[in-house]
């Protein structure tokens, strides 16, 4: 999947791109972006993931990345603790925004946060049920087309306390737990 949505962005993914990883994990496909974008002045990389261990970890993991690292230093590249749904306003329009993780609905936020001539690629459906893995693309006056590449099956994008909350509970069980068990 990690590499069909970099074909899906390749045109966006140009020198001095901005492009947004929103559900970055790990980091690994904000440095793939970061990388591609890398070759030309003007760059902005940002990585958005909501479980702060999670944004450690890439913290730790680009630390043996010296072009990441630079990146860093110059502020063209972050991996940030947030709310993958608000996208990040703050460095917006993005070239290319790639989403990580299945929405209900392509989140809005994100169209807006879409620069004219930019690519939203972001996998939309239930948890559990049908998905596609729908590309939105924004033409220079600003319209809005979208298509279904293919169908996938990915984690639900969901809030912090949604995720723990599920981990919590999928932990009681494996322990044997029931369901009343976790309201004593």
């Amino acid at each position: 999947m990690h590499a069909a949505c970099v074909e899906l962005l390749r045109a966006q993914l140009k020198p001095g791109a901005r492009v947004l990883d929103v559900g970055s994990g790990s980091g690994y496909m904000t440095m793939i972006f970061a990388h591609l974008a890398n070759r030309g002045a003007g760059a902005r990389v940002v990585g958005v993931e909501h479980i702060k261990e999670l944004v450690d970890a890439s913290h730790q993991s680009s630390a043996a990345i010296p072009w990441a690292q630079r990146m860093m230093r110059d502020d063209a590249l972050r991996l940030l603790k947030g709310d993958g749904y608000a996208g990040f306003p703050e460095w917006a329009p993005f070239d290319a925004i790639h989403v990580g993780a299945a929405a209900p609905a392509v989140p809005p936020a994100l169209v807006d946060q879409l620069a004219p001539g930019g690519r939203l690629v972001v996998p939309v459906g239930p948890e559990g049920g049908p998905q596609q893995l729908v590309v939105l693309d924004k033409d220079m006056a600003g319209r809005v087309s979208t298509w279904n590449e293919m169908g996938v099956m990915y984690v639900p994008l969901t809030t912090e306390e949604a995720q723990r909350g599920k981990a919590a509970l999928m932990a009681a069980f494996k322990k044997g737990s029931s369901p009343g068990d976790l309201d004593a």
